[in-house]
């Protein structure tokens, strides 16, 4: 979870930020996931079969271990690319995640803390400009914005994702237009629970989604499903790394999400 080091006389604090996907939560989490695990003992079938290779040729009679993992490109800590809110984003057609620019996930960490809000509550601009006027900082072009709420803590529990709190539409809009192309969540998702959402839009009181809505009109990309974000030493001064896997075509990549702070030693 924090790894610190010394190097070139500096001391390094890596914090990971990301969930760890096993099978423990497959059977209550929203997007299925199943690892299945195959030993040393079971790669002897494989090179016996089409190598010729028995485990007399294997020391300790063991050959490698591999996993095989069925997984939704919207489970375990991923990034969103614009394309997973719609086809097109200001008019032109939306980036897939090998189409982001790596540059977007690469830069100085920013942490709001919202825990103070209840699960289904709205974060508004007024809460978030609040915060950072408590913090007496100033958002910059491409910084990387992390909401606080807590609610990774339930991650192994079901029905965690109805217990967050999420941005407003205006308030996702507020950091796109000071620059922000990434915004990171410690819940399941970045707008309220649906079970808020949706029966809001029925009642015709809400856009339903809208958060992520937003990016059709105005470009950016979310972080989903951090963790440890009360880990970080300090609310700013610190560098994100959330480059997501290659995936042609695809609507969101897995991110191995870290926090690096750089200390005199």
């Amino acid at each position: 979870m924090i790894e610190s080091f010394i190097r070139n006389g500096k001391r390094k604090i890596i914090i990971d930020l990301s969930d760890q996907l096993s099978n423990a939560t497959r059977e209550f989490e929203p997007n299925a996931h199943k690892i299945i695990y195959k030993d040393h003992k079971d790669s002897i079938t494989v090179t016996e079969k089409y190598l010729g290779l028995d485990k007399s040729y294997w020391p300790d009679e063991e050959g490698w271990a591999v996993e095989e993992v069925t997984l939704s490109t919207h489970s375990y800590t991923h990034i969103d690319a614009p394309y997973h809110y719609g086809s097109t984003s200001n008019g032109k057609p939306a980036k897939t995640i090998e189409q982001i620019p790596l540059n977007w996930c690469y830069g100085d960490g920013v942490l709001i803390n919202m825990t103070y809000k209840q699960a289904g509550e709205g974060i508004s601009i007024d809460d978030l400009q609040q915060e950072l006027q408590r913090m007496n900082y100033s958002i910059k072009p491409y910084d990387i914005i992390l909401i606080y709420t807590g609610t990774s803590k339930h991650f192994h529990q079901p029905g965690y994702e109805y217990l967050h709190p999420g941005l407003t539409a205006s308030a996702t809009e507020w950091l796109i237009d000071q620059g922000v192309k990434l915004i990171g969540i410690d819940a399941w998702g970045l707008d309220r629970p649906f079970n808020v959402t949706a029966k809001e839009a029925k009642e015709g009181k809400s856009q339903f989604w809208e958060a992520h809505i937003v990016g059709r009109r105005k470009e950016y990309c979310q972080i989903e499903k951090l963790c440890n974000l009360d880990k970080i030493l300090k609310p700013c001064g610190f560098t994100v790394c959330a480059f997501p896997i290659n995936i042609a075509n695809a609507s969101a990549g897995w991110s191995r999400v870290v926090a690096i702070f750089d200390e005199i030693n």
